[in-house]
Order: structure tokens, then sequence, then C-alpha cells
């Protein structure tokens, strides 16, 4: 493979276009980092957010950060190309905008590696919303329960335990004791597919503290005699993903005590799992399990203790997360397009030509909507505009080009994300990485899942400086185009 890519997230713009031109990086601006190494909380405008996400797409909903309607989490990308799960409150959760504020706050404070840290917050008018670190290999659940090509190894359900045992831990040396509705949707995997728990369920989801909606048969059983979660409550929901750690399924707490007084643990353990770890290690687990499904609280073990009692258990500690989980490294990935091996190469002379033979085919579908006086009277002078742009491109007078193009974006009587390409292009050529970043980002504000647009943003950024930004675009280019070909008869 002749360029080797970041492990990054894929991102996905959204479908709508914006007449406004997208905000890009500014390389002269950095962003203000804790003594920690992780980005400090901030607060963010409503606008940001929106076109961090492409006007809250639909094409950019997630369901891997464990949320439920009406609470919708969103993937998106910021100004300097990070990027981020966006977390819109349904209206009613948090009419205090004081109080949601406070709370976003105290929870931004916390910083670990084992956290999907929140980053940030946002409170305008109605409007709450939450900014993580967004989590690219979806959850817990999706690996356990829905897994594709290979079942969870045990040395990585051990792995997920002990790193959920130290973000609890972590969580209450800070103070923050609670977590709301702790379940296998709740823990997500990160770019490396290291386990980390989501910030998200930090955050109270109502003034009263309630949280759980899940399963009665999985709800630890003070909340169903007071309705309210206590540290305590946590580690029993602990004990139910031991549980499906085990099983490999979600079994009910009392149906998985059952089994372990009748100590008919072969019913219990998961048979993918078949000769990959000793009896010792399972009766110690299912031990442990065992301790945080007590039906009294306070006989209960803490994360502390449960950190103790599983750090020895690891195995395989020296292999990578990804290797266990089976995800390719990015040295593993297909090879690149020839249009992918000139943007890595940075080739402006091979992109122009790849470009110039695709043409206009990729147009097709974008909704161009004009009115009947706009197409009598003003379609052929838009035209012609277009062609002598495009005459000029083809002569590689770049300067023309970016004159003309601009002329037909400024009558704004037709979308064309080929236009906006086009032109980054020649902003290239003409060695303006900064104008180039914002036309390929608004090409693809216009055509979400266009392959070129992603690769022209890596180009771009690669010339400003911004290296690691510019392999994620990278990435996300090669994975759009391979769905394309994937898709196309």
């Amino acid at each position: 493979m002749g360029c080797e890519l970041s492990k990054l997230a894929p991102c996905c713009w959204g479908s709508q276009f914006k007449s406004s031109v997208l905000e890009v990086p500014d390389v002269d601006k950095e962003e203000k980092v804790e003594d920690n190494g992780f980005p400090a909380f901030r607060e963010f405008t409503f606008e940001q957010l929106k076109n961090a996400t492409s006007g809250f797409a639909v094409e950019n909903i997630v369901s891997e950060h464990g949320e439920k309607a009406p609470n919708v989490v969103y993937k998106g990308k910021l100004e300097n190309q990070q990027r981020i799960a966006v977390k819109r409150f349904n209206r009613n959760a948090w009419p205090d905008a004081r109080q949601f504020l406070e709370e976003a706050r105290s929870v931004g404070q916390l910083r670990n590696s084992r956290l999907a840290n929140l980053l940030g917050c946002c409170c305008e008018g109605e409007e709450r919303l939450l900014v993580a670190e967004y989590m690219p290999h979806e959850t817990l659940a999706k690996h356990l329960f829905h897994w594709d090509s290979q079942p969870m190894k045990w040395a990585m359900r051990l792995r997920v335990v002990l790193h959920l045992a130290q973000a609890l831990d972590y969580c209450i040396s800070k103070g923050r004791a609670l977590y709301h509705d702790l379940n296998a949707y709740r823990i997500l995997f990160d770019e490396d597919a290291n386990p980390r728990l989501s910030s998200f369920g930090l955050m109270k989801n109502s003034r009263d503290g309630k949280s759980y909606s899940t399963n009665l048969a999985f709800t630890p059983p003070e909340y169903l005699r007071t309705g309210r979660v206590t540290p305590e409550s946590v580690i029993y929901s602990f004990g139910t993903l031991l549980l499906d750690l085990i099983s490999g399924k979600h079994i009910p707490p009392s149906h998985a005590l059952d089994l372990i007084r009748d100590r008919n643990l072969q019913m219990l353990t998961d048979s993918c799992l078949e000769g990959e770890f000793s009896d010792d290690d399972g009766t110690e687990l299912v031990r442990l399990a065992s301790r945080c499904l007590q039906y009294e609280p306070r006989e209960r073990p803490n994360p502390k203790s449960l950190v103790s009692a599983l750090s020895p258990l690891q195995k395989e500690i020296d292999v990578p997360s990804h290797v266990l989980m089976g995800i390719p490294s990015s040295a593993q990935l297909s090879p690149l397009s020839p249009l992918g091996e000139a943007c890595c190469r940075k080739d402006l002379t091979a992109i122009h030509e790849i470009i110039e033979n695709i043409g206009y085919k990729d147009d097709e579908g974008v909704a161009n909507e004009l009115s009947f006086q706009m197409w009598t009277d003003q379609m052929q002078e838009t035209l012609n505009i277009k062609k002598k742009g495009d005459n000029a491109f083809r002569q590689k007078d770049f300067r023309a080009a970016i004159g003309s193009y601009t002329q037909f974006i400024d009558v704004g009587t037709m979308i064309s994300p080929t236009v906006f390409a086009r032109r980054s292009l020649s902003y290239l050529m003409s060695e303006m990485p900064q104008e180039a970043l914002s036309d390929a980002m608004q090409a693809q504000v216009i055509s979400p899942v266009w392959h070129i647009a992603s690769y022209l943003q890596s180009v771009a950024l690669a010339a400003l400086g911004m290296e690691s930004e510019a392999q994620a675009a990278l990435k996300d280019g090669t994975t759009l185009e391979a769905k394309k070909n994937s898709a196309a008869p």
C-alpha cells in the first residue's frame, strides 16, 4: 500500500446544503489543552454544533453511544477537524439552564483515558447539548451480542471489565460516585479499540436523579423500592455486565444466580469461549458477579476492590486491543485507489487529471430547485460562466478557473459539489490551502458521502501542516469510496 493511514474515526457529513460557508481551522489558534493532555471543557455555540453535524442531519445520527429517543446523539466534526459526539436533549429534560450548565461543567472536569470524555456543552434558549469524544468502533453490546466476524475473545472481555472498574474507581475518586443506567451500550471502543465508559451516563437525566428505564429484571432491587440510583446500584449494574461478558447474552440476574447456586456454570458460559479460559478464571468472575448482585447494597464490593480482583486475571496484556477485537490496523487496509494514492502523495497534477476525467457525473442527484424565471432568464448565463471555468480548469489556468467558478457560486441558482471541488483544487494549485479546505468541506456538506470531498480535505489539511487530520480525512475518503464501489451494480 502506497501510504499508511492513521486509525481515526470515520465521519460523514449531513445532506443539507448550507448557504453559509463552514468555518475552517485557524492554524494560528491553538485549542486550550489542560496539563493532563486532554482538551479543556468549553462551551459551544448552537451554530458551531449545527455546523459540525451539518444541521443535525439524519445521516449523522449514531446509536453507538447508547442513547434512546427523544435524546439523540450525532457524530460531527469541529473546525479543527476533531471528531465529536453531540447529544441533543429533549426540550423537557433540562428546563433549568443554570442547573444544566453546572452539571455539565462538573462532569466536564473529569479527564481520564478510561472515559469517553465530555468536551463541552451548549445551552442556548431551550437547547441543551453535550459534546464528547467520538468513539468510532461502536458499543460493547454490538461486539458482544451482535458480532459479525468473530465473538469477543476472553482476554478482551477481561480487559473490558477491568477498564470499566477503573473508570468507576476514577469517577468515585473525583466525587462522581453515581453512574446512571450502566449497561453494555454505555461502553464504547475508541480508535485503538480500547474500551471506554461513556461520559453521558455521568449526567443526571432529570432534576430528581431518576434514570433507570430498563427492563425490571435487570434493575437494582433498591431502585425498584425507592426510585433512586445510589453508588451501590451502579455496582449491581456492573454485576449484570459481568454476566453479559461471561454468557455472551443479556441474562436476567435472577436466572443467572439460580444457575450459579445449582453450580450449572456450563449453562451460564458463552459456548463461543470453549477452551479460552480456565475453570479458576471462570469461577472467579462468577464469584465477583455474585458479590455485585447481592440484594443488600451494603454487601456489594466497591470499584477499588473490583480493580484489585480483576487485575491479576488479565490475559495477553501485551496484545493491542484492536488485535484482540479483530479490527484491522491501518496497515491492513485495502490498497488506495489511484485518486487516493495521488492525494496521499499530494500529487496535484495527477489529482487534476483524475477530476477532469470524472467530469460532473457525481453531481447527479443533487437537488437544484429553480424557479421558472431562473430557468428562462438566468440559466444560460450561469451555464456559460461554468463552461468558462471548466475551460480554464482544463487548460490549467487555475486563477481564471477560480474567478469563473466564484461567479457561478455567487449567482446561487445552481448547487454543484463538483464546482466546489474544482475550485478547491484550483486554490491548492494557487497555494491557497485555507480556501481549498473551505471549498472541500462545502462540497461534502452538499454531498455528504462523496469521497472526493474527503480526499481534497486531506490534501488541503496536509498543506496546512495538519498531518494527523489529513490522514484521518484520507481514511474517510477511502472508506466512502469503498462503500460507493461496493454499492455499484
